[in-house]
């Protein structure tokens, strides 16, 4: 019985370790495990797959994707081939366990572009293939994680412009690089240098036109084919490129190689005849000639300027530009330059004055051209003292007032011309000047001034066809200096000049606030004056029109007799009742009363009874002033 269940047991376990997904073949040779998926139509990586393989081929599916879970805990995993897949996405850290992967063939699938997260963890990675890609781009940091182990990298038939040079040059166990039908057209000098076990570089049918000499093609034996060529050999091929066939390729005409049927493609006498059967003597070059550069140039200090160089030559000439004070002028936030051969001052400063070097150099030679740039300095109109300081040897365009840098002689030939300054008031002047019928091809008129007070100079530019400027922001009882300037084609140098036309002193009036306050609170008294006038009289009028309308009603003829009774009256607070009166008696005293209307008022309220019928009139508030009422 016991043997009976240890060979059951034994059984068991041999089922179970030869497991395999569907449509794959597995063979258990121990202690590995090896799995072939070929040809069996998989949509994806199987996830049945034991995780105790050593070999997995899954070339020749329609495999899409490679997701972080189809290889995880493969550990063991030595040797891994997803060819001809429809592969075009790798999700990121998809191979970080497989630690122990020495192979990794990817070719003819349909990737794209390589980020460092789609090779990490291949610590042992010693052949990658993934030629026949439609890749275009490569990150820089792809390679890092086996950049020591790598012995075989191929990036054949794909789609690379650019490849991470640096990180190529760093390959120091590489024996076989393959960049060959690309899109290749830089080669770093010296990136090869470092790679003293490279066996086999082929960059055929790229788009290079040169080929830069390196020390490692001169330390051992070069061959086109690798077929009879010694160990210690590098075959070395470049057929298929544009060449062009000048004397930076001399030193691979010189190579003890077999031909590799390259041809040249440039210069014109050379093209399409065979590399290896051109003499030495025809690879020629032309030294570099300067045909065109900017003779003279003249700014104002903070402007920009840019300073041309154009050359030719065999090569094409590298241009550089050496400062005023012997240093080669690089690329900063000031300056910038460019391969055209121009140079790009941002902002200019007086130490930029002198002669600028142009060189354009190549294999063949090196020539140059001076440039000269005048750099006129900022006028400082509130600090200059001293008119008879001289100006400097060189700069004729004056830009600052006379004050400041022109001497004695020419201040006043300038104030000949008569720049004057018209209507001036405390905040504003009219400044005139003479047509310039003397300086031919004016652009513009330009205005400089400042005040007494502060070192900000200001500037106007003016169409060319005014004679005067209103200048409206000036600051009352201020000195401003103040200069007319011409700006004209030269036409001797064909670049742009300035002349001056004159310049002139002046002091703004003085601005009399408080009068100005008076003035409007006088303004605003009389405008209250007005108002209240016509208030009081629109008042008066109105008490007239009441009044004459009172008279007028009681001096029209009564028909009848007015009876009155309840006759109440009020004076000084007091009330004395109510008395009966006849009618008679009324009308006697009312005949007495009204004419007499005036004196001291008392205030009363008085009901008539105008007719018998009993129609009755009151008369409120009403004024009487009647001697009679005072006797009683």
């Amino acid at each position: 019985m016991e043997r009976l269940a240890i060979c059951l047991l034994m059984i068991s376990t041999s089922v179970k370790t030869m497991m395999c997904p569907k449509r794959c073949s597995c063979q258990n040779v121990s202690p590995s495990v090896t799995i072939l998926c070929t040809k069996t139509g998989l949509l994806f990586v199987p996830p049945t797959i034991d995780r105790r393989t050593a070999e997995l081929r899954l070339m020749d599916n329609f495999i899409t994707t490679l997701r972080r879970k189809d290889f995880a805990n493969m550990t063991d995993l030595i040797h891994l081939t997803l060819s001809r897949n429809t592969i075009s996405q790798v999700m990121p850290y998809a191979f970080f366990d497989l630690k122990g992967l020495h192979a990794l063939h990817m070719d003819s699938n349909r990737l794209t572009f390589v980020n460092e997260e789609h090779l990490r963890g291949l610590i042992n990675l010693r052949h990658l293939i993934l030629s026949n890609n439609q890749l275009h781009y490569i990150a820089p940091g792809s390679f890092d994680d086996f950049i020591d182990t790598l012995e075989d990298l191929d990036l054949s038939y794909n789609n690379l412009v650019e490849i991470p040079w640096e990180t190529i040059g760093r390959l120091s166990s590489v024996n076989t690089v393959g960049l060959d039908h690309n899109l290749i057209d830089y080669v770093p000098e010296g990136i090869f240098s470092n790679l003293n076990k490279l066996a086999r570089l082929d960059m055929t049918s790229n788009k290079l036109k040169k080929i830069p000499p390196d020390p490692l093609f001169s330390r051992i034996p070069v061959y086109a084919k690798s077929k009879g060529s010694p160990l210690t050999s590098l075959v070395l091929s470049f057929g298929g490129n544009p060449l062009h066939c000048n004397c930076e390729l001399m030193w691979l005409r010189r190579l003890t190689r077999e031909d590799d049927l390259e041809t040249c493609a440039s210069p014109a006498e050379l093209m399409g005849k065979y590399f290896w059967s051109i003499k030495e003597e025809e690879f020629v070059c032309e030294p570099p000639m300067i045909t065109h550069w900017t003779s003279k140039q003249v700014v104002m200090e903070g402007q920009s300027v840019s300073l041309k160089c154009k050359s030719v030559g065999d090569p094409d000439p590298y241009v550089r530009w050496i400062s005023p004070d012997g240093k080669l002028v690089s690329n900063s936030s000031r300056t910038m330059s460019y391969d055209n051969g121009t140079l790009d001052i941002i902002t200019t400063i007086f130490a930029d004055r002198g002669n600028f070097t142009c060189i354009a150099s190549n294999a063949a030679g090196e020539s140059t051209a001076n440039v000269e740039l005048f750099v006129n300095p900022f006028p400082n109109l509130a600090n200059s003292t001293n008119c008879d300081k001289e100006t400097e040897s060189g700069l004729s365009d004056i830009l600052t007032p006379a004050k400041s840098s022109i001497p004695s002689s020419e201040t006043k030939a300038l104030n000949d011309k008569k720049v004057v300054v018209a209507e001036l008031t405390s905040s504003s002047a009219l400044i005139q000047w003479p047509p310039q019928s003397q300086i031919p091809g004016i652009r513009m008129y330009q205005i400089q001034y400042n005040s007494s007070s502060d070192d900000i100079l200001i500037y106007r530019m003016i169409p060319s066809s005014s004679k005067s400027f209103f200048l409206s922001d000036l600051v009352s009882s201020r000195n401003y200096d103040l200069c007319v300037l011409a700006v004209y084609d030269d036409g001797t140098t064909a670049l742009t000049a300035t002349r001056v036309i004159g310049c002139v002193q002046f002091t703004t009036e003085q601005e009399y606030k408080q009068c100005r306050s008076l003035h409007a609170q006088f303004l605003g008294g009389t405008m209250i004056i007005i108002i209240g006038g016509i208030i009081v009289a629109s008042v008066l009028v109105f008490i007239f029109i009441l009044l004459m309308k009172y008279k007028v009603y009681n001096n029209h003829p009564k028909s009848k007799p007015a009876k009155v009774t309840n006759v109440c009256s009020q004076t000084n607070g007091s009330q004395s009742g109510t008395m009966g009166r006849s009618s008679s008696k009324v009308n006697e005293r009312r005949d007495s009363v009204l004419p007499d209307i005036s004196g001291t008022s008392v205030k009363g309220k008085t009901i008539v009874d105008l007719s018998p019928d009993g129609e009755r009139m009151t008369l409120s508030d009403t004024t009487f002033i009647t001697n009679d009422v005072l006797s009683h």
